[in-house]
């Protein structure tokens, strides 16, 4: 359900921006580093928004990347045998669970 409702979150932004970008055709100075040109303004708009989206995007499969890593890392903490107190580890036995004393 959370993934249908940023589909469709995503789709009404895309929508406004595109309204907002068909709304503004004028063309507009760029001034880049070596010299300067005039664009649209719904070109420079669409590009603007596509270059966040990629920043955006970047930086997020960045950080899932890294938490897989560390999911990872963790299940093989988990899997490994734990040492007993007495230094033989558990040897494939599982440990006897205490029993809580029953109040009246």
């Amino acid at each position: 359900m959370r993934g249908q409702w940023t589909l469709i979150v995503g789709i009404l932004v895309a929508i406004i921006i595109a309204i907002f970008a068909v709304i503004n055709v004028e063309p507009v100075e760029v001034n880049y580093l070596v010299g300067q040109n005039e664009w649209p303004l719904v070109l420079v708009i669409l590009v603007s928004v596509l270059m966040g989206g990629l920043i955006v995007g970047s930086v997020g499969m960045f950080k899932l990347y890294q938490l897989q890593q560390e999911i990872k890392l963790l299940r093989k903490k988990v899997n490994e045998d734990p040492i007993s107190p007495n230094g033989k580890g558990n040897q494939g036995k599982k440990e006897k669970k205490q029993e809580e004393p029953k109040v009246k």
